[in-house]
């Protein structure tokens, strides 16, 4: 089976890379996967577009010709995810609790209070956390510093946050 980009029959999927709901009629990305849960047979994933952009960009790439007139606004969102492999585990900004985590990028503690980006990995059809990184370590775990439209979508933090944000990535 191939993935697929279909209207939502109904308002009761979940995005999988959000975790929100996909209102009927909203387009959505349909990714089949073998069911490791089963035998035989394949399982499907659904996405928000756009998260699929972020979360999933190869494969969301495969079948980029049915996007039709949203093709070109998420283009530039695949096209990086490809690129650099690891912007898809990028799950939103948040401040550091406590001094006790560690950034996977530098090994360094993070302090209490100090923004750190948060981390998934996906296996098995599911997202699992997988620590943090320093904002001031993006480049170097990203190999990029354009991550500034992915920490807004996947992060609910302020314009005032952003833009502390953008000022520490350089």
């Amino acid at each position: 089976m191939a993935h697929t980009i279909e209207p939502a029959a109904s308002g009761r999927s979940k995005c999988r890379g959000c975790g929100s709901q996909i209102t009927k009629g909203e387009l959505r990305f349909g990714e089949r996967l073998p069911n490791p849960f089963a035998d035989e047979g394949d399982m499907t994933l659904w996405f928000h577009l756009q998260c699929a952009a972020f979360k999933r960009p190869e494969s969301l790439h495969e079948v980029a010709a049915l996007l039709g007139e949203q093709q070109s606004a998420l283009e530039t969102i695949i096209s990086l995810g490809i690129e650099h492999s690891s912007l898809p585990r990028i799950d939103g900004l948040e401040k550091a609790p406590s001094g006790r985590a560690k950034c996977r990028a530098c090994e360094e503690s993070i302090a209490k209070g100090d923004w750190r980006i948060k981390l998934v990995y996906f296996e098995d059809g599911m997202f699992n956390p997988s620590g943090t990184i320093h904002v001031t370590c993006a480049k170097e775990y990203f190999g990029t510093t354009d991550i500034l439209d992915r920490l807004e979508y996947f992060a609910d933090v302020d314009p005032q946050t952003l833009q502390e944000v953008a000022e520490m990535l350089g």
